[in-house]
């Protein structure tokens, strides 16, 4: 019970973001001119597309599987949801949560360095030296591949440091996409 109602949340969350936030982004002038060029919201429209597709037919099978079952009623959700508050998923609801309050200010790679080691962490890696390695090299990654690649404006922060590291990391991608692009 509980798994069908967390993905009718997400329906409806992903619903809600699709229509308040993906089809009312401002399109940059820029790249309204250049007829070549993805819109900002394509890439947002796709994932949250193919999300739907796959939360409906999620919901599908759990409905399928677990009709008639004991386990698959609301007084048993009930029973369950202090175990729920126990659990690792809940920790890591947070972790994403408190890291979508800090994106803007902390930026892009700091939010990803913290995240990623925290997630690590709650899997129970118990080595944090090679954890904030992985970290760190995981977050450059992900930061090369958006940024680079995909040309994807990531944020850079409110702090001042962090965001001169973020514009560093921005003109180090921007000549090495120079040299090969």
């Amino acid at each position: 019970m509980f798994e069908l109602i967390m993905n009718i949340l997400l329906v409806v969350f992903l619903v809600f973001s699709f229509f308040t936030h993906v089809l009312e982004a401002p399109v940059p002038v820029k790249v309204q001119k250049n007829p070549y060029a993805f819109q900002p919201d394509t890439w947002p429209k796709v994932i949250i597309i193919l999300l739907l597709i796959c939360l409906v037919i999620n919901i599908i099978q759990i409905i399928k599987k677990n009709k008639g079952k004991d386990t698959f009623t609301i007084q048993y959700f009930l029973s369950t949801i202090p175990n729920f508050f126990k659990s690792k998923m809940f920790r890591g609801i947070l972790i994403l949560f408190g890291a979508s309050l800090v994106l803007e200010t902390l930026g892009f790679m700091v939010t990803a360095i913290l995240v990623l080691f925290l997630y690590g962490w709650l899997l129970g890696e118990k080595n944090y030296v090679r954890l904030a390695i992985a970290s760190v090299c995981i977050a450059l990654g992900l930061y090369i591949f958006f940024s680079g690649m995909l040309s994807v404006n990531l944020p850079r922060g409110t702090i001042g440091f962090l965001r001169d590291f973020a514009l560093f990391l921005e003109s180090i991608v921007a000549g090495v996409k120079g040299i090969f692009g």
